[in-house]
Parts: C-alpha cells; structure tokens; sequence
C-alpha cells in the first residue's frame, strides 16, 4: 500500500508524463450561488475556515455584480456561531455530495490524503470517507479533538481506481503478433462499513456509496470504510502466419480490497438524574453524563433550560477542497467541486448559563474536569468565542427551580438530534432536604478576647449536624457505613466544623461584627441533605466591665501627660505674671 501526495506550493508542477494544475473561481462557491436547499443566509454560515475578506457593500456589489444579506455580509467579515448544532452541516454534505463525480476507467479521482494501493492491472485504488454524519467534532482542549457520531446515521465513501494495460508482448518465432487489451468488465462489488472489525453494514458496491449503519455501545470505537474491486479485462491475440490470420482472447482478472480507517465515538448519550425537594418548594435535579452534553429542559414548555459551555460552528473539511486525477499520462489537482461540512463544538466564553435570567433555574454545584483552552489548536482562519483559559468541562450539574416537570426533562446532546436516555441511579433516585438551624452565642469574653460556641442542628428533628470527622487520625476504627457529613462553618476568616455534638468554639479578637453561616455538602451526596443558614454576632471588649475599666485606665494613662503639661503651663504663666500699675 502507498501513500501519494502532491504538493501545492506553485500553480504548475512538472511531473513524469504530466504537470499539475489548479484550477480557480470562488471555492467555497459564494453564499447564493450554490443550488443546495440551504438560503444565502445558512451557506454565509457554513464556511468559518475561509479567510475574512470583509468587503464593504459597495466593493462587493462592484466586484460581483450583485447585493448581499446582511448575515451575508456579517459573514464576510466574522464566523458566527450557533447556539445548538445546526442542521445546515449535514443538509451541505448530503447536497454537494451528489456533485462527487469519480474518473472514468482510465482515470483514478482521490483527495490528497487518501491512502492509494495498487495492484497487477488496478492502479491507485482507494476508498476514502467523504462524510460520516450526524456527527460533531469536539475540540476538547488543544491536543484533543474527538469526532461524536450518531448511533443510526450514513457514510458517505468516494472509490476509486484506475486500470493500467500491460505493455504488449513482444513477437515470437517470426511471426506476427498484436495485441490488444479492452476492459471486459469492471465493479466495486461490495462496500462495507465496519466497527472494531466487525462489519455493521454490507452492501451492493458504487463508486460513491450511501452507506447507512447502526452503531454498536457507547464510546471510542475505530471505523472502517472498506470497497472491493473486481476488474476483468479482455485480451485479444492476433497472429499472422503466412496467409493465414488466428485470433485468440484470453480474460485476466484482478482484484483488490481498500478501506480507510478512522477514529471517533458513538454517542449514545446516558443521563443519571437525582431529584430533590427544597424546603421552600422548589425542585432540585443533579444530571451526570459521561459525554459532552448541551443543556436541559426542565418543563413542558421549554422555557426553563440550563444550557453548558459548549457552542457550535461549521468548517469544511480541508482535506477535500482538492482533488488529484491521475492517469497514465501524470497527474492534476483541481479544486474539489464537493466539499464536505461538518458541526465542531468548542467551549465558549459564556460558559454553562441558565433561562430566564429573572427567576429562572439556579445553578447551584458543576462537577467536571479542568481543561485546556482548545484555541491554540483551531484553524488560523477560525475567529469565534472560545474560552482563552482553563475551562470546567462538566460532567455533572446541579440545579435548582420551582417548576421543574419531572416528567418533560430533557438532555440535548452535541450531536443534532441526540438525547439522553434518562436512567435512576440503583440507590433511588430521591433526595431529602430540610432546613438547618445555626445558632451562636459568646460564652466567656474579656478585654482581649471572646470565645464564641456554634451550634448547628436539623430545624425540624432538632437531630445535631457534626460536620468534623472523628476518626482522622485512625482511619482503621472508622466506623463501618457510617459516612462523613462534608460541609463547613465560616465565621469571618475561618473555616470550623461542629463536632459529633453539634457545636463547636471560636476565639476572636478583633472587635466588630461577624456573619456565621453554614456552608452544606451537595444534596447529592447527603441523605437527609439540608439548605444553608446562617447568623450575625458582634462583640467589643467594651461590652464587659473589665473592658470598661482597662479603657479608663488607658484613657487615664494617656491624659496624664496633657493635665501634667497644662499644670506646668498654668504655674508658668502664674510666675510671669506681671500685676497692672507696676
């Protein structure tokens, strides 16, 4: 098996036999001029790989003759980005696929990074994946992209090869011999697509196949496009012996298999859900999912939705924009006049948000893995929102609303029509939460300092709330099935836990007020979970007798060397004093 490439640094290229060309004109084709289903609108979209030439509408409608829609316009000059994953990718795809024509018997069309086998009379032969959708790619950080597909979706293959004849033999026993070769017969017999070796889909070969399949599982899997080729060519021998003239046919075969493999993830997106009712009437959901995910709806009418950090854009494929033709004589690049589109997600700057803003859904934990920035890894001609720093990639959210309908939640995926499966964890899938009681008081004080004691308590049970682990220090007497409480108490700079009595003291020193508040550990993980609370306390040293005292006694310190001055000062004058008449 070879692999052939073919530069592109020049516009002609001497070759053995032939030259390279490429061809010009607009490439992508301009929005509008296309006869895809999609409107001016949708193809000014699609192509975010494109430099940005940001002409004006004057000196676009002097360079080609013709107005433009605004989002045309825009488009022109910025990528914009979708806030779900567009239809108009896979509608792009399907539509100019039709325009992939292959070469003809004597010519094989591949694009340049196609992997090319050859064989006795089968030359640069090839089955390359044009397009494998739904589907989105994911840039994930900037070393990861990962390409999610939909369980039942199609492939779209271009196969191709060319036939080379044998050089003739040459005449024997002093006769007169010719020869010559025609092509008897010749077909892709069979396409197959298959995943982890084992074949989905078998069908009736062509040269540019539909291949529909149903993926198995969920996860990283490797796919493969496979096409057989069967040629059978016709030899006719022509002999003169004196007078007379025999003529002889025989039939040599070939045959070869070729495939592609690539790499990507059936996305068969699974959502755990946990329920919770707050005290106040509101309802609590926590969604995990092991995929990227795109948000949720969490009533019928879709008005209350949390969305995460992914967003969308669409880019052609480069490694299609072109093509090689080769044949006998050498080799041509042209432009390709199909070009494959595919939906990429990257993280944005807004980052995971809830709607509506105003007494919409809370988001209240993420759980997730910090990222790198994909940026560094986009294509230099791809300008849109993503996130310049490490990034949260959730897992997990929870959230909190008062109207949220069990029965209407919805996981939207990454990939254009993909939800979730909704599953209840083995556990059960209800959470208790009730409101806690926190309370504080200062116990001993004196002019330097105040000692404070904490109580933290169930507001409805009176049951005492120990957040401090007892067995720190031997993890070996932990007692069995009993977990930790996670969860703390701040008051002013510090971080306490209640012990297994409840409670807990702190010493302060700095006079003021302070806001004690009780910060609790996931509902999730927590049954009976409970809400926050929190309380206010002041304290100053002279709101004790001995504080009272000390600051007299201070005051007293500090006056004395001002009354010993004035005395001094008054004695002084007294002795200068000089009496009138004298």
């Amino acid at each position: 098996m070879s692999r052939i490439a073919v530069g592109l640094a020049v516009t002609v290229l001497t070759l053995t036999g032939g030259f390279v060309s490429i061809a010009s004109g607009d490439h992508p084709p301009r929005p509008g001029t296309d006869n895809s289903s999609l409107s001016e609108n949708e193809t000014a979209r699609l192509w975010s790989k494109t430099p940005d030439t940001c002409l004006t509408d004057t000196e676009y409608e002097d360079q080609y003759n013709e107005s433009r829609t605004p989002t045309h316009a825009l488009g022109n000059c910025t990528d914009i980005t979708f806030n779900e994953p567009p239809q108009s990718a896979s509608a792009w795809t399907t539509h100019d696929f039709a325009s992939l024509e292959p070469g003809g018997q004597y010519t094989s069309v591949y694009p340049q990074q196609a992997e090319l086998t050859d064989s006795k009379y089968i030359k640069e032969a090839h089955a390359t994946v044009f397009a494998a959708q739904p589907s989105t790619r994911v840039h994930l950080d900037n070393e990861t992209t990962a390409l999610y597909l939909a369980p039942e979706g199609e492939l779209r293959g271009l196969v191709d090869y060319r036939i080379k004849f044998p050089e003739n033999d040459t005449a024997e026993d002093n006769t007169d011999k010719t020869i010559e070769w025609s092509v008897n017969q010749r077909e892709v017999s069979t396409v197959r697509v298959r995943q982890d070796g084992e074949i989905l889909t078998e069908q009736d070969g062509e040269q540019t196949p539909v291949v529909p399949y149903h993926l198995a599982g969920s996860g990283p899997s490797t796919f493969t496009f496979e096409a057989k080729i069967r040629v059978k060519l016709r030899k006719e021998i022509t002999t003169q012996v004196g007078n007379k003239t025999k003529i002889e046919y025989e039939y040599p075969r070939d045959r070869v298999t070729v495939s592609e493999e690539f790499n990507g993830s059936v996305y068969n997106l699974t959502a755990l859900v946990y329920h919770a009712a707050y005290p106040d009437g509101d309802g609590g959901i926590a969604v995990y999912q092991a995929q990227p995910w795109h948000g949720y709806v969490l009533d019928e009418d879709g008005t209350a939705t949390v969305r995460g950090v992914w967003w969308y854009y669409t880019a052609r494929d480069t490694d299609w924009d072109y093509l090689v033709r080769s044949t006998d004589s050498g080799e041509k690049v042209v432009h390709s006049d199909s070009l494959p589109v595919y939906t990429q997600a990257f993280p944005s700057e807004i980052g995971p948000e809830a709607e509506p803003v105003r007494d919409g859904p809370e988001i209240r934990e993420v759980w997730g893995f910090r990222s790198e920035s994909p940026a560094p890894a986009l294509h230099e001609n791809v300008e849109i929102g993503v996130v310049d720093a490490p990034y949260i990639r959730s897992y997990g959210l929870a959230v909190q609303h008062d109207g949220i309908d069990r029965e209407s939640l919805r996981v939207d995926g990454i990939v254009r029509g993909e939800n979730a499966t909704i599953v209840e964890p083995d556990g059960g899938a209800e959470r208790e939460i009730n409101r806690s009681d926190l309370s504080v008081e200062i116990i001993d004080e004196n002019q330097t300092e105040a000692t404070v004691r904490i109580d933290l308590q169930d507001a409805e049970t009176g049951e005492l709330i120990g957040l401090e682990e007892p067995f720190d220090e031997q993890p070996r007497v932990d007692p069995i099935g009993q977990d930790q409480r996670e969860g703390y108490i701040t008051i002013g700079d510090k971080r306490v836990e209640t012990n297994s009595f409840g409670f807990t003291t702190v010493t302060i020193r700095q006079p003021g007020s302070y806001t004690v508040e009780y910060h609790p550990g996931s509902w999730r993980t927590h049954d009976p979970a409970y809400v926050g609370d929190q309380s206010d306390i002041s304290w100053h040293p002279l709101s004790t007798a001995g504080g009272w005292f000390t600051f007299l006694v201070d005051v007293l310190w500090i006056l004395i060397p001002f009354v010993v001055a004035l005395y001094a000062g008054l004695k002084l004058g007294s002795f200068l004093h000089i009496p009138e008449g004298q």
